[in-house]
């Protein structure tokens, strides 16, 4: 008999790779059927699951809509957005600790749950303003301590964000027209990447085949590329003229539309200490060997994808 997935953000990147991957997978499809959480069925992307998958429509924030929704569910993949306000982050913890905690009281059996580190924690304090990390890790350890089985995906940056103009290592037209991707870190930094249309629903995949083997496990998804790295790889797919130039910290503040405070400490610490902290490479290295699945490179994803103009 299959088991019931109920995937939240399945209209998003990584609950739509997700769902695309257990509907592809041959095995995967006969042990699962999905339902989808969407506030709109009638949306383009939610019409596209249409066929293979139950979509249920209703806001996430309702706890009466949630126990519905969840009913019958065997294993939830809980993705949440953070909300952008002029104080902060919103309440996206909240939301995934509700979402949690439904799934607990119908009767799930497994959580996924899409988190970052805390970067708060990770360095004793000193950046303490990155809420848009903090709140997945704070769901992450609510998550943890309920008597459930759970996993958990950690996601490096991912490579859509370099098509939109918004991204801050998105390159930008110079007067000369030269495109230029700048901040303060050094060239020479590294921060992992991963393509999450294309590969979360790899790791996804490997937790869903094997729940067994990877409860209370997060696998780090993504490969580390450096600043100069990166330039240097849109140049030569793209044939462009693409450099990374290192600026002030307070330069870099007005090339950010939004969040300047969250962005520069977060950086910092990314330079200092890793995106994942002083184990990283560690985490980064072992999670590609149990992934299902080859990940896609920076070089494959601006073979197909050109960064906005």
């Amino acid at each position: 008999m299959s088991k019931l997935l109920t995937v939240f953000g399945a209209t998003g990147k990584q609950g739509g790779s997700v769902v695309n991957y257990v509907l592809n997978d041959p095995t995967l499809s006969q042990l699962y059927k999905i339902r989808i959480i969407t506030r709109d069925a009638k949306s383009a992307k939610a019409k596209q699951f249409q066929e293979g998958v139950e979509v249920v429509e209703g806001d996430m924030m309702d706890r009466e809509f949630l126990e519905i929704a969840l009913s019958g569910t065997n294993t939830v993949f809980i993705m949440t957005a953070p909300v952008w306000r002029p104080d902060g982050i919103g309440d996206e913890d909240g939301i995934a600790k509700t979402i949690a905690k439904v799934a607990l009281d119908k009767g799930a059996e497994y959580i996924i749950f899409s988190t970052l580190p805390s970067i708060k924690d990770i360095s004793g304090g000193i950046y303490s303003n990155v809420g848009l990390f903090d709140r997945k890790a704070e769901a992450e350890r609510y998550i943890r301590n309920l008597p459930i089985k759970a996993s958990f995906i950690s996601a490096g940056f991912f490579m859509e964000n370099f098509l939109s103009s918004h991204f801050f290592l998105s390159p930008r037209q110079a007067a000369d027209g030269t495109w230029v991707m700048s901040s303060f870190m050094s060239p020479k930094t590294q921060l992992p990447f991963i393509s999450s249309v294309q590969d979360t629903g790899k790791f996804a995949g490997t937790i869903l085949a094997e729940p067994e083997r990877y409860a209370g496990k997060t696998l780090g998804a993504g490969k580390l590329y450096a600043m100069e790295e990166i330039a240097d790889i849109i140049a030569r797919i793209t044939g462009k003229n693409v450099l990374y130039q290192q600026i002030g910290v307070e330069d870099f503040r007005q090339t950010v539309p939004y969040g300047a405070d969250t962005w520069v400490e977060g950086l910092r610490f990314m330079e200092e200490l890793g995106y994942f902290g002083p184990d990283t490479k560690e985490l980064l290295t072992a999670s590609a060997k149990y992934v299902s699945g080859r990940l896609t490179t920076l070089e494959e994803f601006f073979h197909t994808h050109s960064f906005h103009s």
